[in-house]
């Protein structure tokens, strides 16, 4: 009987952990180059502001944009959260065209701090790190 009680325990175990090593959802875009990304002021949840403030197209920007959203973490639950701050719009490069806009809303954190995605047609949110909050300040903050 211990021997039983022992190998359940073990298993339990094993199984806690294979369920602690599972991946996180992250973002996803699409598996093209990015050719620019453009910011606006956001009007609010489910649209998206046409009026860029800020556009990037140098290969530095870009890849930074690229990583904060593919290493943003999807976040459990249903969060309640203000109106968004800025609007992200990704387009990418194409020789035939056609390819959508990845339409983003972007909540900037503080100096050290995580900021927000959350797609436009999506109600999930996904949390980047403190260090790709303060990279993204620089880039939207500094022009």
């Amino acid at each position: 009987m211990k021997v039983l009680f022992s190998i359940v325990s073990i298993l339990c175990l094993l199984l806690l952990m294979g369920c602690q090593l599972r991946p996180a959802e992250t973002m996803v875009l699409l598996d093209e180059k990015i050719a620019k990304v453009n910011i606006s002021k956001s009007k609010g949840f489910g649209e998206m502001n046409e009026d860029i403030i800020l556009s990037f197209n140098d290969e530095q920007s870009l890849n930074i944009f690229e990583k904060a959203i593919t290493t943003a973490v999807k976040q459990s639950g249903k969060v309640d959260i203000l109106k968004p701050e800025f609007d992200v719009m990704v387009e990418y490069k194409s020789e035939e065209g056609g390819l959508p806009v990845h339409a983003l809303h972007l909540w900037l954190g503080q100096e050290n701090e995580k900021s927000t995605f959350m797609y436009i047609t999506d109600d999930s949110t996904y949390l980047t790190s403190a260090e790709m909050t303060n990279k993204l300040r620089k880039l939207i903050l500094s022009k």
